[in-house]
């Protein structure tokens, strides 16, 4: 007999006393053995021979590749969405690749279903999952799907990692999901076999289960072909067709197979490790890594049945009730790379280091004592594949039309696929999902640089970049268990993308964050100097950690709930912007030229407010969705042609517009504008100018003193009104002044060319000094910005958000006879009623706030809390969510004055005032040089 104990203190090969694994195999594979192991330790077995289980079609809506949890789910969903024609083709058996082995895979076994995260729209992909495996599919096909519903418990062995699962409880109360914090002594009661000496607390979700990978495929699979749906095993995919069209656009036009062509303009790719591969036939880009990951299931554990599933995360183990055993698994700061991934790998395992998985072991016998005498039944290593964020990768390909991702699950595929299959089907369906799905979102990736199609997550310097791309997802992989902190930043793949200022602001203490590839100034540290190290893999790979890091330090004083130790630095920064003037970098920000002959037909559709005014204007707008959502907030300003070449007024024929955008989300822009003006065959061009041009705004009472002494412009109230630009020179350099705030203050934004824009902000700093003026970053902008009531695209405002929800109904030119792309959605609401709105509240209490907290209203919980922050001008903790009337009806300003209202933080309620106002400076006076 072998024991857990033995195998952590061996830490070496199988020793003869322990026994060999026992092969795995799919309740729907063909094959029982997986005896052969190649020479790099890997047991395969080739795909299914012989012929397909059925001839593919001549035809299809929508071809799915890939017969795992991604693939059955989408194909299910298709099906049941009404969708004739389509086909999912395999190209071994149904759960064959990744599916069969994800936390489990034999018949025994199962993969768990945790219905709390750290975010709102994965609450509602996992609750979509259970509800399809414990109820729909049950009662559409008679099947048991193999779901458990036995609970979960989360570990807590310290204070901060408790504050954690307190936010999630918070969070499941909105959505009805229920869940206990429990002391130690009823933790003990309710797993007696636990040890409790070192614990905090857990939180206990009673609904919490297990799902079997094989039984919900083989029953979303039945569920499929009754609704009309084709499933083609032992077919695999040997090419992608696509052909270009009359304005150059690439497009998915047939799917070739081993056994026949299936013309479709539409290709799911579902295949898992394999999406790469499938994603070259086409010419599209899948920045994933295949990684081992692995579990050992244990002999049958006296007392163990029935006991929840238990996550200890600060152990980075997991421990799933397995009938009467255990699976422990877990994510180790060394993972092993699967570097090539073989194409006829199918039921397969590796061998199990024990070197890299000894690291749960020791977290499994702490938490679980008798494991140390429990024998180890068998071992599961597989692969699975990892993204650079650890977030999937779903959505239409920037590259070629029709073809979509439903890939890079990071081990979350059984878990998200219900919910992730449904949003992806009406994804194909209607153009766009139904919920919030942006950071699942593939568009937002350039993936080839000589394509050069920015899309919506990835820019192509990263994508295109190998050690980006393996760094990231060796961090986000290593870190899958840590405590998600609200200021936490990744070390992994940093100074990808600086901004010309870069250096300068190192020098000056600035604590950088990375958005998109970017390094934008997050606060500035009176210490000195913090920079971004090369990543070391936390010690992992034989590299050396680094020793006195000081950003890294910097990081972990902030890992907390709390306001965090720099709190008073933030104030200063936010109060001198507020009495005198700061300057902010935001170079980062997205520079977008929209110039043509269609140009100004192109803006009519795309922006919901009247952009076509004279040159010189600028215009706050948003972009929708034809649903009404918001697809982006940004400004918008009408130019005059300029010189050939030029960053700061190109040359065009026809009209033009200048669109200035967070860089975090330039991205997604560039895709939503370009794939509405492919639709829409408008003859004009987006030039993406974001690297070429450097961006500071100066912002403060003081700004208009200093700047007129370094802008040669008269900057008066009737000379330079607000929301209006000019080009101009500031210290010789020529620049394009605008008059705009993000937080709340008289001040202008200076687009500067790159190569001039060190010596424009030596010129503003050095007149400011004498007036008092500092740098200040991106935590200052999200508090002052906040104060001010200035919405956050993905955070107070989403794709499934309206202006009339997120109060910028002023930005919908609904009052003129224009039409715009959304227009009908907008109108629809407004004659039908607001069921949902976005308020802003304070508390007295001075309490931190990050998001996702309860919003209570006379008893009821009526929503939760999207954004938050403190503000230091009013002295108040300031919070925005959306709330709707539990009784079903419109949320109108009286029902929102109407309540008395409390805040939940961590299982902890405060008493709040909600504001129709912004509650700073409610009038705007001060944007417009009125103090």
């Amino acid at each position: 007999m072998s024991y857990l104990s033995r195998a952590w203190r061996a830490a070496a090969p199988l020793p003869a006393p322990w026994r060999s694994p026992r092969p795995f195999s799919s309740a729907a594979g063909p094959t029982a053995k997986k005896s052969v192991p190649s020479q790099q330790t890997l047991q395969e077995e080739g795909p299914g021979s012989g012929e397909p289980s059925r001839a593919p079609p001549a035809s299809a809506q929508v071809v799915v590749v890939g017969g795992g949890s991604l693939g059955c789910q989408t194909t299910y969903h298709l099906a049941k969405m009404g969708l004739s024609g389509v086909v999912l083709l395999e190209r071994d058996r149904l759960t064959s690749g990744t599916t069969w082995h994800t936390a489990g895979g034999d018949d025994a076994s199962g993969c768990l279903l945790w219905q709390l995260r750290p975010s709102d729209v994965e609450v509602e992909l996992l609750a979509h999952t259970r509800d399809v495996v414990s109820r729909d599919l049950p009662a559409e096909t008679g099947l048991h799907t193999g779901w458990v519903e036995n609970g979960g418990l989360f570990i807590a062995s310290n204070k901060q990692r408790l504050d954690e699962y307190k936010r999630l409880m918070s969070l499941g109360k909105v959505y009805g999901v229920e869940s206990h914090v429990l002391t130690p002594s009823q933790t003990k009661d309710l797993y007696p076999l636990m040890n409790i000496d070192d614990l905090y607390g857990t939180l206990y979700v009673p609904k919490d289960g297990t799902m079997d990978p094989a039984g919900t495929c083989s029953t979303l699979a039945r569920a499929a072909t009754a609704r009309g749906a084709t499933i083609i095993e032992n077919c695999p995919v040997t090419g992608i067709q696509v052909r270009t069209d009359d304005f150059g656009v690439k497009r998915v036009h047939a799917v070739e197979t081993a056994h026949g062509t299936i013309q479709t303009p539409c290709v799911v790719n579902c295949a898992g490790v394999w999406a790469r591969a499938l994603g070259w036939l086409a010419g599209v880009r899948v920045p994933l890594v295949a990684m081992h990951h692995a579990y050992v299931v244990t002999e049958r554990i006296e007392g163990i049945q029935n006991m929840p599933n238990v996550r200890d995360h600060d152990a980075s183990v997991y421990l799933r009730l397995q009938g009467d055993a255990l699976s422990v698994g877990g994510y180790e700061s060394n993972p092993i790379f699967w570097e090539e991934v073989s194409e006829k790998f199918a039921f397969g395992l590796f061998d199990l280091d024990w070197d890299v998985f000894m690291q749960h072991i020791e977290g499994a016998v702490n938490r679980v004592p008798v494991l140390e005498k429990t024998g180890i039944k068998s071992t599961v290593c597989g692969p699975e594949s990892f993204t650079a964020d650890h977030k999937p990768l779903m959505g239409e390909a920037p590259e070629v039309r029709g073809f979509f991702l439903g890939c890079g699950f990071n081990s979350a595929g059984m878990m998200l696929g219900g919910g992730c299959g449904r949003e992806l089907a009406h994804w194909i369906i209607h153009g766009r999902p139904e919920k919030d799905m942006y950071g699942y979102d593939i568009r937002q990736v350039t993936l080839n640089v000589a394509i050069s199609l920015p899309s919506r997550r990835f820019h192509h310097s990263l994508t295109d970049n190998n050690r980006w791309i393996r760094e990231r997802s060796h961090e986000s992989y290593a870190k899958n268990y840590s405590v998600v902190f609200p200021h936490d930043e990744p070390l992994a793949g940093r100074n990808v993308r600086k901004d010309p200022l870069h250096e300068e602001l190192l020098r000056q203490g600035c604590v950088f964050q990375e958005r998109h590839g970017w390094e934008r100034p997050g606060w500035f540290n009176p210490g000195g100097a913090a920079p971004v190290l090369d990543y070391d893999y936390y010690g992992a790979y034989g590299c050396q950690r680094h020793g006195d890091y000081t950003y890294n330090r910097l990081l972990g004083d902030e890992y907390t709930f709390d306001f965090p130790p720099h709190h008073d630095i933030i104030k200063k920064e936010c109060l001198t912007c507020r009495n005198a003037l700061a300057l902010f970098d935001m170079s980062y920000f997205g520079k977008f030229y929209l110039v043509g002959p269609e140009a100004t037909k192109a803006a009519d559709w795309l922006f919901s407010a009247d952009v076509s005014k004279a040159p010189g204007s600028t215009v706050y707008t948003c972009m929708l969705n034809g649903q009404g959502g918001v697809e982006s907030d940004l400004t918008v300003s009408r130019i005059s042609p300029g010189a050939p070449g030029s960053p700061l007024a190109p040359a065009f024929e026809g009209d033009g517009y200048y669109l200035a955008i967070g860089g975090a989300v330039a991205q997604h822009n560039w895709s939503h504008i370009t794939t509405v003006l492919q639709d829409m065959k408008f003859q004009c061009k987006l030039l993406d100018c974001s690297e070429e041009l450097g961006m500071m705004s100066i912002q403060g009472p003081l700004s208009r003193v200093v700047l007129q002494e370094v802008l040669d412009t008269d900057l008066s109230n009737e000379a330079f009104p607000f929301s209006t630009h000019k080009i101009t020179t500031a210290a010789g350099c020529q620049v394009r002044a605008m008059r705009l705030s993000f937080v709340g203050e008289m001040g202008w934004e200076l687009h500067v060319p790159r190569a001039d824009c060190v010596k424009v902000y030596r010129a503003v700093m050095e007149a400011g000094a004498r007036h008092g003026i500092a740098n200040a970053g991106y935590r200052a902008i999200d508090s002052l910005s906040i104060e001010k009531g200035y919405r956050h695209w993905h955070a107070d405002l989403r794709p499934d958000d309206t202006p009339l929800e997120a109060g910028l109904a002023f930005t919908c030119k609904l009052k003129s006879s224009i039409p715009f792309l959304g227009r009908k959605a907008v109108e629809a609401q407004k004659a039908k009623g607001i069921f949902r709105r976005l308020v802003c509240f304070t508390t007295e209490e001075k309490v931190p706030m990050f998001g996702l907290e309860a919003v209570w209203r006379d008893g009821k919980v009526v929503g939760h809390i999207r954004r938050a922050d403190f503000g230091f001008a009013i002295d108040k903790t300031i919070a925005y969510g959306y709330i709707r009337d539990p009784a079903g009806g419109p949320v109108s300003l009286d029902f929102v004055k109407s309540g008395s209202y409390e805040l939940e933080r961590m299982g902890v309620t405060f008493p709040a005032r909600a504001h129709t106002k912004s509650p700073f400076d409610p009038d705007n006076k001060r944007v417009k040089g009125f103090y």
